[in-house]
């Protein structure tokens, strides 16, 4: 006899959205997915949604958390458009998510919160469970307080800390309608509350009871199940942006000999970087938590003057108030990494959206001629590699780099393949040699034009270090006039010879065409899945994603004069565009900005390219 179970039908991905209250778990319950789909084998994105409010008014639209994530088969390179699965736990949620469904969504709903005042809460003048709102979709009404209560009866918890636990009972639902295994989750409550037994027990029963549950819906006549992605062979797991930040510097810390240092203070959504970093002393990692944004960044140029790999994280207003500061470390020449985790601006803005709108201030945030290397990583996974590399640069040139990346990065999680440590490139800071008697602070490398890095204590080479200027090769202060013009030249050819140990600007597609798609950082996975589906339909439309801005790759004009048409898109107003359009003034310009907290749509931008083609 076939049974429900075993009606199962193959897709090639999928897109589940989680929604709730901000206290209803909704981030808990989408990384635990999120870890079951790394488990399943399954290629994936996520993008967390939530209020910056630490508690907004409970039960309102403005109070609604939520997370997505797009997983399947295929490579997955972003987050996804709309929802196949909405689970929504209260009015509030329905509400503020219904317009990120599909038409013929499943929508599952804590039915017991639809209540009239709750209803009333989050703006519906009728029960959209009872009119005609939901129509086409498939939609199942749990009442999730009621059957988390059942399921964890005779545990003797009280009310509120069982209510805690119903979106485990929603996350068993999913895993049923996905095929996936609940009891690998089971670890997670047994490390997670290792001090609480009672909790522990009570979220695998609530989450058992929900997978139960849904293999008795009428509802759902079959359950749905995705094959193995095809990755390549090797150890992978579920990380998000800023873990991966933290760990590439953990990598350039040991394959350079330099202890790290990582003195910041704590933003969103750059926090988890600091968080995780402070975890591994075993790594000689020192962390400090610092009273502001310029301790962070004065005492990271400390830490680089006593030879540390030097960091120092913050986002958009933070980076505001380093500037200062940044210009001490380009006159001093001492290398540090600054990593940006952009959010929503100006001020204090939307700090936990994302948007690409630090990249003026990151090229040019600063007092006088002041040049850094500006990079910025083009997705979870990527940033691994864009910390590491910074770091690279960083020590070899003897100069500061900003690493942007943003909160779409920082907080979003990717499949990440973990690499050898030994097959990452060598890092080779110019460490000056102790007793050297040719040693002088400003005598340079002729190729890269990188000082000696003299670590202080070290015998033979005591020297000074400070903001004003200094005279070429000797370091005494001075303030002749040619010194400063040679020194300012100096500053930045340093930083425009780096363009020779970058790489040149790869194209996705042919190279040459009707229409080239340019962008830089968190938009690659967005952009390149509209060029492929494009390229598939059979147009001429190919891709240039750019992760190293100052100094721009040397291959750019050779890349953008194989097209008619250049469009230039980013989460801002047109930062890069203009940018572009200072280095590169011979080539014409379109462009396609969004600055609303939210990533880009793969449909929006295929309707603007087609249009663009269509001229």
């Amino acid at each position: 006899m076939t049974t429900k179970k075993d009606k199962i039908v193959e897709i090639e991905e999928a897109v589940v959205r989680f929604a709730g209250d901000s206290g209803d778990g909704m981030q808990l319950t989408g990384s635990l997915f999120s870890d079951s789909t790394a488990f399943a084998g399954n290629d994936f994105a996520t993008f967390p949604d939530y209020p910056s409010e630490i508690r907004a008014p409970q039960g309102t639209v403005s109070g609604v958390s939520g997370f997505q994530i797009h997983f399947g088969h295929k490579n997955i390179y972003t987050t996804g458009d709309l929802a196949d699965v909405l689970v929504a736990m209260n009015p509030a949620s329905l509400k503020a998510n219904l317009r990120w469904v599909k038409k013929d969504a499943i929508i599952i709903v804590n039915s017991e919160e639809f209540t009239e005042k709750n209803l009333a809460k989050a703006g519906w003048e009728s029960n959209p469970l009872e009119d005609n709102t939901l129509t086409g979709h498939l939609v199942v009404q749990a009442p999730l307080n009621t059957l988390t209560k059942e399921a964890v009866k005779d545990l003797d918890l009280d009310n509120k800390s069982v209510l805690k636990s119903k979106n485990m009972f929603a996350l068993g639902i999913i895993y049923y309608l996905f095929n996936r295994d609940y009891k690998k989750t089971f670890a997670f409550f047994e490390n997670k509350f290792k001090k609480n037994p009672l909790v522990v027990e009570a979220n695998k029963r609530v989450l058992e009871a929900g997978y139960h549950y849904a293999e008795t819906l009428e509802v759902f006549k079959n359950t749905f199940r995705i094959e193995k992605a095809n990755l390549h062979k090797g150890r992978y797991r579920n990380v998000t942006g800023n873990l991966a930040t933290a760990w590439g510097f953990l990598a350039a810390s040991e394959r350079s000999g330099r202890k790290i240092y990582l003195g910041s203070y704590p933003i969103t959504p750059a926090t988890d970087i600091l968080q995780e970093l402070s975890k591994h002393k075993q790594f000689t990692c020192i962390t400090q938590q610092a009273e502001d944004e310029i301790a962070g960044v004065v005492s990271t140029i400390g830490a680089s003057f006593a030879g540390a790999l030097a960091v120092t994280t913050t986002s958009g207003p933070g980076l505001s108030l380093k500037s200062e500061a940044i210009g001490l470390a380009v006159m001093t020449e001492l290398p540090i990494v600054i990593v940006d985790v952009q959010r929503g601006g100006p001020s204090t803005g939307l700090p936990t959206k994302s948007e690409q709108s630090d990249l003026m201030q990151a090229l040019y945030g600063r007092n006088g001629e002041a040049p850094c290397i500006v990079m910025a990583a083009t997705g979870a996974a990527d940033a691994f590699y864009s910390a590491y590399e910074a770091a690279k640069l960083a020590m070899e040139h003897m100069t500061p780099v900003i690493l942007l990346t943003d909160g779409s990065i920082g907080n979003g999680s990717e499949v990440f393949k973990i690499p050898r440590v030994a097959d990452l490139p060598e890092i080779n800071p110019p460490i000056a040699e102790p007793n050297d008697i040719d040693y002088k602070p400003y005598k340079r490398d002729p190729k890269t034009l990188a000082r000696k890095w003299a670590i202080a204590g070290t015998p033979g080479l005591r020297h000074r270090l400070g903001g004003l200027e200094k005279e070429d090769i000797t370091g005494n202060v001075s303030h002749d006039p040619l010194n400063h013009q040679k020194m300012t030249e100096l500053r930045q050819a340093k930083v425009d010879r780096v363009v020779d140990y970058i790489p040149e600007l790869k194209i996705d597609g042919d190279d040459k065409g009707d229409l080239l798609v340019v962008g830089w950082g968190s938009t690659y996975g967005v952009l390149l899945t509209a060029v492929e589906e494009m390229r598939e339909e059979g147009k001429s439309v190919s891709m240039a994603q750019f992760k190293h801005i100052m100094p721009l790759p040397k291959n750019v004009h050779e890349v953008f004069s194989g097209f008619k048409k250049i469009v230039v898109c980013e989460n801002n107003m047109g930062q890069f565009v203009n940018y572009l359009r200072m280095k590169h003034p011979e080539f014409k310009y379109e462009q396609y900005n969004k600055v609303q907290g939210l990533p880009f749509m793969v449909s929006e931008l295929k309707t603007k390219f087609e249009a663009l083609l269509n001229e």
